[in-house]
């Protein structure tokens, strides 16, 4: 396929998307299967040109007019392909698959420098309701916050220190281009290319079939890293997911000590247990919703709270999810933290922690709920997550978000990474 049956590929795939109201990867994945003639390299290409058309939805509507699917695939390869108007008339022209080409006005709105009456939040492209929560989180650096979050995300792979080292890896990935990454100890990064460059599927590595290096973006290494496992201690996962965070800090334990990797959903949590047999793990025991973990009650070194939440920390990879983010949404998973920050406490040690995580940038679901769990449980203090973070990555680095370095934000204009929160909490 050439370009312009591309472009017109994803049109359809934003229309499926509109009229069916449904995420971005079941419409992907029905247009591929409807259409069988394109190849792999085609479907990625198409993939990456939808995807950079939901990042920066409201911002290519501003300077179209309109959210018509067509117009804001053209803003796409106009403003974030670079493609010059007459470089796509010309493409076009050739290919009898390509949609229409919009008017002369139209192409000039499109190619506009910037737009004068345009309001912060639409330029910000996240949802407007969003925007006192990241006017909160950044102050007068919210708008440069939520643009970092439209760009695309590298491939983040972090070394499975039980199996190999991060020169090996290097050396294994090398026409990859892999570098260390500039926090995460044991991490690798991949950059993100351009147009429609593809990612390499390193899943199909000999190394990664071996268990020596896992995909997980840097952020979440790092706050792996802050929970500053150390070989002997007992530790509970309670919201472990697919077990990214009990692989890592597996390694850090370097198979000495115990983790407990519980979650209430069954499906989140069955890849775990391949993950761990590759990475050769010999001390997680994983937890499902019906097992009885009353033995472990105040017994753990330190309690990991991944909870759940909005994921707006994630938004350059799943720009869908934004626009799909209600109210009600966060609502709910302000409750579902109030209520697992609850449970989880009652496993911690005295003189244990509990590490508080989300992949959220909203203070309603980080410092708020902190704080109003202190408040709620005097037995508990705030440790400085920030002098955790100077003495693993130093003074003169990337430095996270904080107000007080009791608690840190990372996030993709800050850290270049995802945006994550981590807090520590000790029981006296």
């Amino acid at each position: 396929m050439r370009l312009g049956g591309r472009a017109q590929a994803a049109i359809e795939v934003l229309e499926d998307m509109v009229k069916r109201k449904r995420p971005v990867a079941n419409a992907l994945k029905d247009w591929g299967l409807s259409h069988r003639f394109a190849g792999s390299r085609d479907r990625a290409a198409i993939g990456n040109l939808v995807y950079d058309c939901l990042r920066k939805k409201s911002s290519q509507a501003v300077f179209a007019d309109s959210d018509e699917p067509n117009l804001s695939v053209f803003a796409t390869l106009l403003r974030q392909w670079n493609y010059s108007a007459d470089e796509l008339t010309s493409l076009f022209a050739e290919d009898r698959f390509a949609p229409q080409i919009p008017t002369q006005e139209e192409i000039d709105r499109l190619c506009r420098k910037q737009v004068n009456d345009a309001a912060p939040g639409d330029l910000a492209d996240i949802p407007l309701w969003c925007v006192e929560s990241f006017e909160a989180n950044f102050g007068d650096d919210w708008l440069d916050e939520a643009k970092a979050l439209c760009e695309r995300p590298p491939l983040d792979i972090r070394v499975n220190t039980l199996k190999s080292n991060r020169e090996k890896i290097v050396r294994h990935l090398s026409r990859n281009h892999a570098v260390p990454t500039k926090l995460a100890r044991h991490g690798l990064r991949i950059a993100p290319g351009i147009r429609d460059s593809r990612l390499p599927n390193v899943q199909a590595e000999t190394g990664f079939q071996k268990g020596w290096f896992e995909i997980q973006d840097e952020g979440s290494q790092v706050v792996a890293d802050l929970v500053f496992a150390r070989p002997g201690e007992k530790i509970l996962d309670y919201c472990a997911g697919a077990g990214g965070k009990s692989l890592a800090l597996a390694a850090s334990l370097e198979n000495r000590g115990q983790i407990h990797a519980y979650d209430s959903d069954k499906n989140r949590l069955a890849p775990i247990h391949e993950r761990l047999k590759r990475a050769g793990t010999r001390n997680v025991q994983v937890h499902g919703a019906d097992d009885d973990l009353s033995h472990l009650l105040e017994k753990m070194n330190k309690v990991v709270v991944d909870a759940p939440c909005s994921g707006s920390g994630t938004w350059r990879r799943r720009p869908d999810a934004k626009w799909r983010l209600t109210k009600e949404n966060l609502e709910a998973r302000l409750r579902e933290q109030e209520e697992v920050l609850s449970q989880a406490a009652q496993y911690v040690r005295p003189g244990g922690v509990i590490c508080y995580i989300t992949c959220s940038l909203f203070p309603e679901e980080n410092e708020n709920q902190v704080y109003s769990f202190i408040d709620d449980n005097p037995g508990y203090e705030l440790l400085s997550a920030g002098e955790v973070w100077q003495d693993l990555f130093g003074f003169d680095n990337l430095q996270p978000w904080s107000s007080d370095m009791k608690s840190v934000t990372l996030t993709p204009a800050s850290t270049q990474t995802d945006g994550f929160y981590f807090a520590v909490m000790q029981r006296r």
